[in-house]
């Protein structure tokens, strides 16, 4: 195998290595081949090309036998990468059996060579996606019943709110999970589909034979055959694309969540620890959020790609001049980008490190003010909502302008104690009693992912 030097050494962190292999060189290459072996099964089941030329296609239709380099060069001139393997592949054949060589690609044009081979490579990568999300979908579940009921502090604006549990937060990333898992499940029937359409998608030269052979191609792929030839529509390539930004920006979410959890002030979730993992070049105590870099840093990137996507879908007449070209890289780069987000992210979520103590501290940080709207609410049922409100928004002013606890002074003030006894008080201003129903979404979520895995 010859592979082109590239730019590698961000490939460890940002893509995992069997989407790589996927989209490498060999993997671009042998797809292609696989599309022209399948064709001249095809055409010989259907009678178009005698039985004994399949043999010697198939044996050259092995990528270990061109040299990619030479074919990276010659695409240079030729336009697209179809047009000098096909020119070499015919070579290849010749040299063995002159026959068989007058067989190959026919028929067939130059995307369709291409497009179907981007769909086989992308049924390799749907498939190693879907296992991925599948795995880390389990491991959530796992940690969200874990810790379903360890409180802390909710945050809305960057700010302390009401508290909610750990589990409940790792719910809502199961759920995104889940509903991307749905999502390629769903998409899956439109992308793998064979693109076979000729010159002008017409498959003119194939005359009556076309449809039977379009069939047995399909076939032979185990490809669906579409509709029509979708040469210029790229909607089923787009709508793929989509969801993996989907799959990046969930992802993210995680990311940014567990990044915001590790820092310094709040303390309260960690990524794995290992040697050397998350240092610093000059700080020794630092512990960076490296796996979460990676999660975010997908999520930035792959929404500009998929503008590319978008931007190429008005794809003139039934062959396109630069806009299909566009692509040629996007898609893959994609694939490669989420395929690394997901490796990081399962990591993350496998070996993630709780400190329980800590969320208590600092749930307590406001001294008992993100529960000033559990007691609120039970105050209006006794004195009235505004007057409750009224109340419980002075006492804590008081509270923080005296640098006291608010259940003090609370237990202080007469109008609230003559409603709510001191033993009322502490129950309201325990976290682990104003949880809601964040047990509830644990496990809707943990059905769900199950329901879906079944």
């Amino acid at each position: 195998m010859n592979q082109r030097p590239g730019n590698q050494l961000f490939d460890a962190y940002f893509t995992a290595r069997d989407m790589r292999e996927v989209f490498c060189d060999q993997g671009r290459v042998q797809a292609m081949l696989d599309f022209e072996a399948a064709l001249a099964r095809a055409e010989a089941r259907i009678g178009l090309i005698p039985h004994t030329a399949v043999a010697p296609i198939e044996a050259a239709c092995q990528a270990g036998h061109y040299d990619f380099a030479a074919l990276g060069e010659a695409i240079a001139t030729a336009g697209n990468s179809a047009i000098p393997l096909v020119k070499a592949l015919g070579k290849q054949i010749a040299a063995n059996n002159a026959e068989a060589e007058r067989y190959v690609h026919l028929g067939a044009t130059s995307q369709d060579v291409m497009d179907s081979g981007l769909v086989l490579q992308l049924r390799r990568a749907l498939a190693l996606i879907d296992s991925d999300l599948a795995q880390l979908g389990q491991i959530l579940a796992i940690q969200a019943q874990r810790y379903v009921a360890t409180p802390l502090a909710g945050r809305t604006w960057l700010q302390h709110a009401t508290p909610v549990t750990l589990g409940m937060k790792i719910a809502g990333w199961l759920g995104a999970v889940t509903r991307n898992r749905q999502r390629l499940l769903e998409l899956k029937p439109r992308l793998l589909v064979l693109q076979f359409g000729g010159a002008s998608g017409t498959l003119a030269a194939l005359g009556e034979q076309a449809m039977p052979i379009a069939q047995a191609l399909a076939e032979e792929l185990q490809l669906t055959l579409p509709d029509q030839p979708w040469h210029t529509q790229r909607d089923r390539l787009v709508e793929f694309g989509s969801v993996l930004g989907l799959i990046a920006g969930s992802l993210g979410k995680l990311g940014r969540d567990i990044s915001l959890l590790m820092q310094t002030e709040a303390g309260e979730v960690f990524e794995p620890s290992a040697p050397g993992k998350g240092g610093s070049s000059t700080m020794p105590h630092k512990r960076n959020p490296v796996g979460a870099a990676v999660l975010i840093g997908a999520a930035t990137r792959i929404p500009g790609l998929l503008s590319t996507l978008f931007s190429a879908m008005p794809q003139e007449h039934e062959r396109s001049l630069g806009l299909w070209h566009a692509e040629w890289e996007t898609l893959p780069e994609i694939c490669c980008l989420v395929s690394g987000s997901l490796k990081q992210a399962l990591l993350v979520a496998q070996g993630l490190e709780v400190d329980a103590e800590r969320m208590a501290r600092n749930l307590d940080l406001t001294q008992g003010l993100v529960l000033a709207e559990a007691v609120s609410i039970v105050l209006a049922q006794r004195v009235g909502r505004d007057t409750a409100h009224h109340l419980l928004e002075q006492c804590c002013k008081r509270a923080v302008a005296e640098q006291r606890h608010l259940r003090a002074v609370l237990g202080d003030e007469p109008q609230v104690t003559a409603e709510l006894s001191l033993a009322e008080l502490d129950h309201l201003l325990d976290p682990a009693h104003y949880l809601g129903q964040a047990r509830t979404w644990v496990e809707r979520a943990v059905a769900e992912h199950s329901a879906l895995t079944a």
